[in-house]
């Protein structure tokens, strides 16, 4: 009787077959983005408060780009412009005028003046000035750096967690937020650092420099004597 001969698993084989396919098939082509044709009549790219966006976009749309404006705010802005300007939300970008454009930036960087209810707006009661203003792109950004540069100074709790770059708003931080090395690595590479200083001091206080040879001992009175005779 010959020795039989081992069967494998079917799940093997399909696992073999399937690995042999996916390389033999060639990598799925990357997806092309597809860029927006405009309109005939409408300009490609307007910039409107410091931000660029394409001219097909309605203008309560096209305002959710700028810094500073979520849906909301991007719609209250949008009836203001409708109230002053006579701009309505669904008129393409494209289609306003540079001298438009000015105006609406004028607008926007001081809706605190045209009725905009306080609740809506992202700085209310400002340091400097007291008011209820809502700020937009790089003042925006301006504005938090001072706030966080002020926390920091006073030291309180939040510009302590901002110094040290941990979570602010009570988020855990056991699982997530964690930045730099591991732990494991950085003992390691802690310990290795010891060990080179520990080796540096016994070679002479250069790292990894080997210890000097023990010098011979002098030989004693009496022996030096016999030597001589």
């Amino acid at each position: 009787m010959g020795k039989k001969e081992k069967i494998k698993p079917k799940k093997e084989t399909a696992e073999k077959t399937e690995k042999a396919e996916k390389q033999a098939k060639p990598p799925p082509p990357k997806p092309v983005k597809k860029v927006e044709k405009v309109e005939e009549g409408l300009r490609g790219i307007v910039r409107i408060a410091g931000k660029d966006m394409g001219g097909n976009l309605p203008l309560k749309r096209a305002l959710t780009a700028v810094r500073g404006f979520g849906p909301t705010m991007a719609r209250t802005a949008t009836l203001v412009l409708e109230r002053e300007l006579g701009f309505k939300s669904t008129m393409r970008v494209g289609e306003l005028s540079d001298e438009q454009v000015e105006k609406i930036d004028s607008i926007l960087y001081a809706l605190q003046d045209y009725g905009v209810p306080s609740y809506l707006m992202n700085r209310r009661g400002d340091m400097v000035t007291g008011k209820d203003m809502h700020v937009i792109m790089n003042d925006l950004a301006f504005a938090t750096t001072q706030d966080i540069d002020r926390e920091k100074k006073l030291y309180t709790w939040k510009g302590f967690r901002h110094s040290y770059g941990k979570k602010v708003r009570g988020q855990r931080t056991r699982n997530t937020g964690r930045k730099g090395m591991a732990l494991g690595v950085m003992r390691k590479a802690i310990l290795a650092q010891q060990k080179a200083a520990t080796a540096g001091k016994a070679g002479g206080g250069k790292p990894g420099a080997a210890a000097p040879a023990a010098a011979p001992a002098a030989a004693p009175p009496a022996a030096a004597a016999k030597a001589k005779k």
